[in-house]
């Protein structure tokens, strides 16, 4: 297993095209949304990869600086593979965006657009409720924030 950062120029066309197959499998075909999941930020973020052994993608998550889509720095499109899941690698990624978002921008808090059912999950990074549930794609999600840790 390796984790490999990137801003979108440092991406190749064969990494960027696995990044958006997995994002589809995911978040339009598994989550039955039909969305334009290509919605302009990526070309701002860095994109963190978990390889597994194989150099399959296991699990993704985007890095999106500030005042892009909040004022704040966020952590989007976090997922898991099918193949990948149940083995805490979905742990493994938020510390790991956590850590690298940090770096990027220290002493800044973190927000999320969280699914609602994970509200637990973020929790457990010292993600806060901020927001009422709201629809997004047919699912409820919040906005969670993680506040600045000086």
């Amino acid at each position: 297993m390796h984790w490999q950062c990137s801003s979108f120029s440092e991406l190749s066309p064969k990494a960027l095209y696995t990044i958006l197959k997995a994002r589809a499998e995911v978040f339009v075909v598994e989550q039955q949304c039909a969305y334009l999941d290509m919605d302009g930020i990526d070309e701002h973020s860095h994109h963190l990869v978990l390889y597994n052994d194989f150099g399959e993608l296991a699990a993704y998550s985007r890095l999106v600086p500030p005042n892009i889509k909040f004022q704040e720095p966020s952590i989007g499109r976090v997922l898991t593979t099918r193949g990948a899941r149940r083995k805490g690698f979905g742990r493994q990624l938020m510390q790991e965006s956590i850590l690298r978002i940090t770096a990027l921008y220290p002493n800044a808090p973190i927000r999320i657009s969280a699914q609602a059912y994970l509200e637990k999950f973020y929790n457990d990074f010292g993600f806060v409720r901020v927001s009422d549930n709201y629809d997004e794609d047919g699912i409820p999600h919040l906005e969670m924030l993680r506040p600045n840790k000086h």
